[in-house]
């Protein structure tokens, strides 16, 4: 084997210290994200975790660019996604397009993300079009075969759908322009227990048909320990664990990531074991 064969892969994504932080109204500045960094993998699976107001949507939105960080990076495939697109014309809306190609979000809840006037078919036929993609019947369909939905759903627009169903189309939205990275903000959180089971066999089983990355935002941990590969572990806008799910989920190291464990009801929970985690956290 040479030299170059045994050289690690690049990583597919790489976020490199994003700093966030907002003015209050009276003047001070909180920091939603606090030098955030960590790479995925070509076809790898990050999950992002963390009580309500630990930085993660924050940390997403940058990702996708929708927020800008302060100071920080993020490159897919090495390019700096923040470098200075051309000044004019044509060639600034290609880089703002080819930009949007590289990383796709879904949301949360469906029903906002979706255009509740367009017809499943439309939506993805607009998708397509405005990336230069084919927006044939035969290429529609594809994409709709490849997250669950069919000739019905085609013709049917968002509120003739269920939760689960409108999730596939936003799903299928994002893939029809083949990104690299899809972010996923707690695109499972509003939906019934039956229905994130089948999302997130779906989207595993997208991730191993196209090779697509996934970012994975969520404060629900089983969702995160069946989806995701490595875990990253937000508190105050600091990433205080990361590494393989298996060993952040089964044997944490920081009394936070044991905190949110505590806290998350099973078989046997005693709500107890939460407040003295919550005690020892904010101890440390």
């Amino acid at each position: 084997m040479t030299a170059i064969e045994d050289r690690p892969e690049a990583p597919l994504l790489v976020a490199d210290r994003l700093t966030k932080a907002y003015r209050l109204p009276g003047g001070d500045r909180v920091s939603a994200a606090d030098q955030v960094s960590f790479t995925v993998a070509r076809g790898g699976s990050l999950g992002v975790v963390g009580e309500s107001g630990s930085g993660k949507s924050t940390v997403a939105r940058m990702l996708v660019g929708l927020v800008r960080p302060d100071s920080g990076t993020v490159a897919v495939e090495g390019r700096d996604r923040a470098a200075r697109p051309p000044a004019l014309g044509r060639a600034r809306a290609a880089h703002r397009l080819a930009r949007a190609r590289e990383i796709q979000m879904v949301f949360q809840d469906p029903y906002v993300s979706l255009d509740p006037r367009l017809i499943a078919r439309q939506c993805l036929r607009i998708a397509l079009r405005l990336h230069g993609r084919d927006t044939g019947d035969g290429r529609i369909a594809a994409l709709l075969d490849q997250v669950g939905l069919g000739a019905r759903e085609a013709g049917a627009r968002p509120h003739e759908l269920s939760g689960g169903q409108c999730q596939r189309l936003a799903i299928a939205r994002a893939l029809a322009v083949d990104p690299r990275v899809l972010v996923l903000d707690e695109a499972v959180a509003a939906l019934d227990v039956s229905i994130q089971a089948q999302i997130l066999r779906l989207l595993d089983e997208i991730r191993r048909d196209t090779g697509v990355a996934l970012v994975f935002v969520s404060h629900d941990l089983a969702v995160v320990r069946h989806i995701t590969e490595e875990t990253l572990v937000m508190r105050r806008g600091t990433v205080v664990e990361q590494g393989p799910t298996g060993r952040v989920l089964d044997t944490p190291e920081h009394p936070y990531t044991r905190l949110l464990l505590a806290s998350a009801p099973r078989r046997g929970w005693d709500p107890a074991d939460a407040v003295r985690a919550r005690a020892r956290a904010e101890a440390a």
